[in-house]
């Protein structure tokens, strides 16, 4: 008896419980029922949520996009090419060439809301005159404030005020796997706009003596996109898409573009010195030192910003402010953003310790010229003053006799090589290689009285 007793106070107790939870699951049920699409926030550790917000906030384009497309404009460029008919040279002699024209297209970015256009070199290079088309198809004749070859920067101008203009942001900043828009006018397809990541920075391309610091992505870009944007999620001009990697001439997966805070520094230079101002650290270096992280001085220039620094040979230079110096590109890269006078941070390795020191950046003012034998430096103040010049560089230490006898001095003004103005001492020498392909050489040269004179070399 006590047994069956025992048996139904716990068949009792178990029917007690299984009432309890089953209104318990009917109470919560309709709770959820009335809370509907609003359910109880769960937490989330911070740094994950903030990690999906940003990943979220970057893959959204639409703001960037309409902040860039209107800044972004289409380049045409009309040039005149002399060829030359055999024919007619063998019956009428030898004549200055039949003028052919010839287009161009590429891309640019507006800068400023009065007019100023940054873009590629070698979209309006050779150019007689240059168009500007605007993405609502206005036109406008634009002029050419003034270039760079060496980092393939051109800075234009077209009259009017209220112009959409875009923002530089700070390349420096940008971080490799960041999404990147590319905006430009590819096949003359105007207002195009492509996406992609930040693939590497610092980017040395090979046969490339002069920039050595392109930021590289995989956001498509073809002919026609030079000159264009590079910007980030928030549409801040970041680069200028300048070349791709390709066998065939089309986007196959990389594009390199012009890091903003060279591009800045190089139309501000134009804007303020009509040349740009080249920035030394007063160091050599070996520049194919693979095997090492950093750059390591070889000899140190005496009177230069790094000697008045207490810089030592061996030293290796890891970093310029806050920037990672990995290898010779990055230290380029950090000059060519930077001008003479400006103190910069350079922390180096010695043995086992880490140094910083503040180093006063000085300009390469004399440059030899071993085709020409002679040397150039720059024209001071007061002598472009006196011929109002605005280009050129002045001709010392001339070692080629038959210059001297054709009545070229020293201290004569050398203005252009085969037509094409002189603006820093660096140019010389890329003019010349440009240059040596014409069979000819004719230099334009400014003497004692202000009179120019042309010396042709065949």
């Amino acid at each position: 008896m006590k047994k069956i007793a025992s048996l139904f106070f716990i068949a009792l107790l178990g029917g007690a419980f299984s009432l309890i939870g089953y209104f318990s699951f009917i109470d919560i049920t309709s709770k959820q029922d009335a809370i509907g699409s609003n359910p109880i926030p769960i937490a989330i550790p911070t740094a994950f949520n903030n990690t999906k917000l940003i990943a979220g906030e970057r893959t959204d384009f639409v703001t960037a996009a309409a902040t860039s497309l209107d800044a972004v404009v289409h380049v045409k460029n009309t040039s005149i090419n002399n060829s030359r008919d055999p024919f007619a040279d063998f019956f009428y002699g030898r004549g200055n060439g039949r003028g052919r024209e010839q287009v161009g297209t590429g891309s640019g970015v507006l800068i400023s809301e009065d007019g100023y256009i940054i873009t590629n070199n070698h979209v309006i290079d050779n150019a007689s005159e240059i168009e500007i088309t605007l993405n609502n198809k206005k036109t406008y004749t634009a002029e050419l404030i003034g270039a760079d070859p060496t980092n393939d920067i051109a800075l234009l101008k077209i009259e009017g005020d209220s112009f959409h203009s875009i923002v530089f942001g700070n390349s420096d900043h940008i971080n490799v796997g960041e999404w990147v828009l590319a905006v430009g006018n590819p096949y003359n397809l105007t207002s195009t706009v492509t996406a992609g990541i930040v693939s590497a920075k610092g980017r040395d391309l090979e046969g490339n003596s002069n920039i050595e610091s392109f930021i590289q992505t995989d956001a498509a870009v073809n002919p026609g996109n030079s000159g264009g944007a590079l910007v980030n999620t928030r549409g801040e001009l970041i680069g200028i898409n300048t070349a791709i990697s390709s066998q065939t001439g089309a986007f196959v997966g990389y594009s390199f573009a012009v890091p903003s805070n060279i591009a800045k520094k190089v139309v501000e230079d134009l804007m303020e010195y009509g040349n740009v101002q080249k920035a030394l650290i007063g160091i050599q270096y070996d520049p194919r030192s693979d095997d090492l992280e950093g750059v390591r001085i070889l000899a140190i220039t005496n009177g230069g910003g790094a000697q008045k620094a207490g810089l030592e040979e061996e030293d290796v230079i890891v970093k310029i402010e806050n920037v990672k110096i990995t290898k010779f590109s990055d230290l380029k890269g950090q000059l060519n953003a930077k001008r003479p006078g400006d103190k910069i941070q350079v922390t180096v390795l010695r043995g086992d310790e880490y140094l910083t020191k503040t180093v006063e950046l000085t300009e390469n003012k004399t440059l030899h010229v071993n085709a020409l034998g002679f040397s150039v430096e720059k024209l001071s103040k007061e002598e472009a003053k006196k011929f109002n010049l605005k280009s050129g560089v002045k001709i010392i230490n001339i070692q080629n006799l038959e210059l001297k006898d054709l009545g070229v001095e020293e201290g004569n003004i050398l203005l252009e090589i085969n037509g094409e103005k002189v603006l820093t001492v660096e140019e010389v020498d890329s003019l010349l290689r440009k240059q040596a392909q014409m069979g000819y050489l004719k230099l334009g040269v400014l003497n004692s009285n202000g009179e120019k004179e042309n010396y042709i070399f065949r």
